[in-house]
């Protein structure tokens, strides 16, 4: 799926998604990432949703976010309480999506200037 091109310099846009990969500012990447404004980690550790602890999300939330996107792969799954409840007690907000819902959303909270990491699961 493409997404609509936006020439906002300086900032990580996601352009496109297939399952399997995610394309951001023209590079093509096949394993889960997280993406800020200014920023990507490639060495995320969960692979799949089964790998996602706690403490994956901890370190996103290292990154000062308002808002977390987590894409949990091609379908909609939701973490367990201990999983989420770091960030519900540090005040940051979790939405949980299957990853191209991830992918759209970050995109237009880009575009509003909003503080967003999107930690996407590729499988």
């Amino acid at each position: 799926m493409r997404f609509a091109e936006d020439k906002t310099a300086g900032r990580y846009h996601i352009q496109a998604y297939a399952l399997g990969q995610v394309t951001i500012n023209e590079d093509v990447f096949t394993r889960s990432l997280v993406v800020t404004p200014g920023r990507i980690l490639l060495d995320w550790q969960p692979q799949s949703f089964d790998e996602l602890r706690a403490e994956h999300l901890i370190l996103v939330a290292d990154l000062a976010p308002e808002i977390i996107l987590l894409g949990t792969g091609a379908t909609l799954r939701f973490p367990g309480p201990a999983v989420a409840a770091p960030l519900i007690d540090s005040g940051i907000g979790l939405e949980v999506m299957d990853t191209a819902a991830a992918c759209r959303t970050y995109n237009i909270l880009v575009a509003e200037n909003r503080q967003v990491a999107a930690a996407l699961i590729i499988e």
